[in-house]
């Protein structure tokens, strides 16, 4: 390398260096300089010793009892988690006012004013490093809060923005600088992270609204969905100065390129609404659909319903099938259904006794109703092993997955005809032999 003549980049850094040489010099030299040293160091000191009496004051304050889950004890549980910071930002108020001090005294306070910011970028680091535990938002605090800190800090973040925003981007006929593009970024990053945990918090608050019915809300959870990130994009487009007139241009052209393709999209978005208006289909009702399919309705999306089967598979479910097939919907959030359960005894039976011991012994489990129905014990057909009976039941849910009341019924079942001695017959077969001679003696 030509030292004598360096690319721009060497010759740039080499000059901010010497920039800075010429400053700590300037520093070590000066009376001034060193008085507010020791004003760092005795704003800081201070700030050691406050924050040791006034870190374990703010955490009783702060500290609601275990069992308390309000409002109030969950706003003091959020600023509890801020404690950390007392320290830095104690350090970084009374640096302030010595730099106040100082100032008004010696007419200069560069030094003091660098630990101020040196101070404040500790608490920067402490806040992404031991507070923010968010994943994305501790992943834009480790590349964009703390960079930008240490900017600060060392005083070169309005030569660096400059910079930024003199370095063009052309794009096509449009253009843009690195600046807005780092603004851009970051601004729709948290707009759209803000839009999801508001989202969700919206969504808790109307599923925990338990004297409204399902599909209501539903619909009222997708609504609020559509409105805040269809607010969070108005916010974000107003704040990066984009007009939306030429959005809806763009848009405009690119809708009628993707119309076609997305009718199948379109068509079962409006199928959902259908849905969640009318009501024939929400989560927790198990459904059939016209193909044998079969399961619980466990999640709705914009597109799709997600069914859960008994032996756990998911099967996603367009929306517009729920419209334009016959779907059997076997409940609706906890209805009546009815069942039966097969059993037979044998002919040596008195099988006029045989209802009402069946239908009391049924009666007695708890998960049988009464209504609409009680219990009813019919003969069915005289088999070829044996009497064939079945008792109708009425419960409340599906008669699979986790409740199995069918097993249930038919325990029962069991248990009442042994009490009573009753049996209980296998498959038998009796075979005739016609026609066939006298057997010959072995060494006739």
């Amino acid at each position: 390398m030509d030292w004598d003549n360096p690319p721009e980049i060497v010759a740039q850094a080499m000059e901010y260096g010497q920039q800075g040489i010429d400053i700590a010099k300037g520093w070590l030299l000066s009376p001034a300089a060193w008085s507010q040293f020791a004003v760092l160091i005795a704003a800081y000191l201070l700030a050691v010793l406050i924050s040791r009496k006034l870190r374990p004051a703010l955490t009783r304050l702060l500290t609601p009892p275990d069992d308390q889950t309000h409002v109030i004890a969950s706003a003091r549980r959020f600023v509890l988690i801020f404690v950390p910071l007392v320290l830095p930002l104690l350090a970084y108020v009374l640096t302030g006012i010595g730099e106040a001090v100082t100032r008004s005294v010696f007419g200069s306070g560069e030094v003091i004013a660098f630990g101020k910011r040196v101070f404040l970028f500790l608490a920067v680091r402490i806040l992404v490093r031991d507070i923010i535990s968010d994943p994305f938002l501790k992943l834009l605090g480790r590349y964009v809060m703390i960079p930008v800190a240490a900017l600060y800090a060392l005083g070169v973040l309005d030569l660096v923005t400059t910079r930024l925003q003199e370095t063009i981007v052309p794009l096509g006929n449009m253009s843009f600088d690195l600046l807005w593009l780092i603004k851009a970024v970051v601004a729709g990053g948290i707009m759209f992270w803000l839009g999801r945990w508001s989202n969700d918090q919206s969504h808790s608050y109307i599923h925990a609204q338990e004297d409204m019915q399902p599909a209501t809300r539903q619909l009222a959870a997708k609504a609020a969905e559509i409105a805040i990130f269809g607010a969070a994009f108005l916010i974000l487009m107003n704040f990066l100065g984009i007009s939306l007139t030429s959005l809806a241009v763009l848009g405009g052209a690119i809708g009628v390129g993707l119309g076609f393709g997305l009718q199948k999209i379109a068509a079962n978005f409006i199928s959902g609404v259908i849905l969640l208006l009318e009501g024939q289909a929400t989560v927790g009702d198990y459904v059939e659909l016209d193909n044998g399919e079969s399961g619980t309705i466990v999640k709705t999306t914009a597109r799709a319903m997600i069914l859960e089967t008994f032996d756990g598979r998911w099967i996603v479910v367009p929306n517009e099938d729920f419209i334009t097939t016959r779907v059997v919907n076997y409940s609706d959030q906890g209805s009546a259904n009815r069942y039966e359960a097969p059993f037979s005894v044998s002919y040596d039976t008195d099988i006029n006794i045989i209802p009402d011991i069946i239908e009391k012994a049924v009666s007695k489990l708890d998960f049988i109703l009464q209504e609409p129905d009680k219990p009813d014990c019919e003969l069915r057909a005289f088999g070829d092993s044996g009497v064939e009976f079945a008792v109708e039941f009425w419960v409340n849910g599906i008669d699979d997955g986790k409740n199995r009341f069918t097993p249930q019924v038919l325990f029962a079942i069991w248990n009442a005809l042994k009490e009573h001695n009753i049996e209980i017959p296998f498959p038998q077969q009796v075979v005739h032999h016609k026609g066939l001679g006298e057997a010959t003696p072995p060494g006739a």
